[in-house]
């Protein structure tokens, strides 16, 4: 016993000290935050990280794909022709509706090719699958399963079949992450769909609502009004639904109206985005984004995009 407290005795004053090992530590972790924040030397260690972290995500979400397999599977032969007859019905109601988008369409580019307008709605789409969610209650983040492999870039839109529902923040080799509209860092342009009055729309932290805090008392808007995309951030194509107008506060004592609004796509339930290539043709895109674009899915924002032509 006695050779043994001598000999730690011996080789405590050679150890460093607790203290000065987390000041080393500390030191450090702040030296690699400023060179890459400033350098972003750190961008492809990140990417790797994500990369490697991908297959882990895959084996988390794979229970809940495996389950909603076997439920699919497992549904029986009458509701199957119940959904079938349901599925045709609607394509009927949605193929009379494009004829009417179609002629609309025709007529909006005669008029531009009239004018010598530049014509727009050409975006190129592709359904993505939403991986996984931020636990954090206080960040509305997801995770998709497309990468800069697909040609994802920071700051892409992703909308739904009912509007618009976030934009990319970063982007991995096999996976991205986005940010949803609702979340309180998020600020949208976006312009009433009555009378073209633009403002910007902030998360709030609550999914079923956003806050427009930059209206004045007298401005042009009421409830029920749609809030669609303004396209002047350049992140968002003009003419997708946002939000519709909830409430309108007007207080006489402060200079800005209280305005909330609800988004039009159901932020905590959405399963699958569509990501937007703005300014590209469907021409250009690969067979797989035209089978994404020609599908249920991503047919859908067709008649958003042609309805803000007609406009």
């Amino acid at each position: 016993m006695a050779a043994v407290k001598s000999d730690n005795q011996h080789r405590a004053p050679n150890a460093p000290a607790l203290g000065l090992r987390f000041l080393l530590l500390a030191g450090l972790s702040i030296t690699l935050l400023v060179i890459d924040n400033r350098e972003n030397y750190l961008d492809g260690i990140r990417k790797a990280i994500g990369a490697s972290v991908h297959p882990l995500r895959v084996v988390v979400d794979a229970p809940i794909s495996t389950w909603r397999w076997i439920v699919e599977t497992s549904t029986s032969r009458n509701d199957l022709q119940l959904e079938n007859s349901r599925l045709k019905a609607e394509r009927l109601l949605t193929q009379a509706r494009l004829q009417k988008y179609a002629a609309l369409e025709a007529e909006n580019t005669r008029l531009r090719a009239l004018l010598e307008a530049t014509p727009h709605g050409s975006e190129r789409i592709r359904v993505s699958e939403i991986m996984s969610v931020s636990a954090n209650p206080f960040r509305h983040v997801v995770v998709v399963d497309k990468g800069s492999r697909d040609g994802v870039f920071d700051g892409q839109a992703m909308v739904d079949a009912s509007g618009v529902v976030g934009q990319v923040i970063d982007v991995g080799l096999l996976s991205s992450q986005g940010i949803l509209i609702s979340d309180p860092d998020h600020a949208l342009p976006v312009e009433v769909n009555r009378n073209g009055l633009r403002t910007i729309a902030v998360g709030s932290g609550d999914f079923a609502r956003l806050e427009l805090p930059f209206l004045p008392n007298n401005a042009d808007i009421a409830e029920g009004d749609l809030l669609v995309t303004s396209g002047l951030g350049g992140a968002f194509p003009a003419g997708y639904p946002v939000a519709v107008v909830e409430s309108v506060t007007r207080d006489p004592k402060e200079p800005f109206a209280s305005v909330t609004a609800t988004p039009a796509a159901a932020l905590n339930q959405v399963r699958e985005v569509m990501l937007i290539w703005p300014g590209e043709p469907e021409g250009n895109a690969d067979d797989g984004d035209s089978e994404a674009a020609d599908s249920g899915t991503g047919g859908n924002a067709g008649p958003a995009a042609a309805e803000s032509t007609d406009e």
